[in-house]
């Protein structure tokens, strides 16, 4: 049974992918999602540095081989279904995961019944908030 075995058996979708989501192993923060194939998913757990794919690049990809904040493997876990992988990470260079500068990729909100987006006030982005 899937859900009670200790065996790893991701089940990726149609495209060969299951949902990765980094998490900062030491404040809880979520830095980012993004998506594992098999590849990626084996890179990171025999190097200790999370890989991921790229849908948009088609290839994979080292999270910050270029930008200088790779992700160390503290701790991976999957959950339940075997359909999402949550790997607590620490990162190098400025600590941060978006590729627009801020700590976290999420680092904005909706505000109000409309939805209007706005930046939350500890977004960690550019200006050092």
């Amino acid at each position: 049974m899937l859900e009670h075995g200790t065996a790893l058996a991701p089940r990726f979708d149609a495209q060969g992918l299951v949902a990765a989501i980094a998490q900062n192993a030491d404040t809880g923060e979520v830095m980012m999602m993004a998506w594992m194939n098999a590849d990626a998913l084996a890179l990171t757990l025999e190097t200790g540095i999370v890989h991921y794919w790229s849908r948009s690049r088609g290839a994979l990809w080292k999270k910050g081989e270029t930008s200088g904040q790779l992700q160390h493997v503290v701790e991976l876990r999957i959950d339940c279904d075997q359909d999402c992988v949550l790997v607590k990470v620490r990162a190098d260079g400025d600590g941060g995961a978006c590729h627009v500068g801020f700590r976290t990729c999420f680092y904005r909100v909706a505000a109000g019944s409309g939805g209007a987006l706005v930046v939350a006030h500890d977004h960690g982005g550019p200006s050092g908030g």
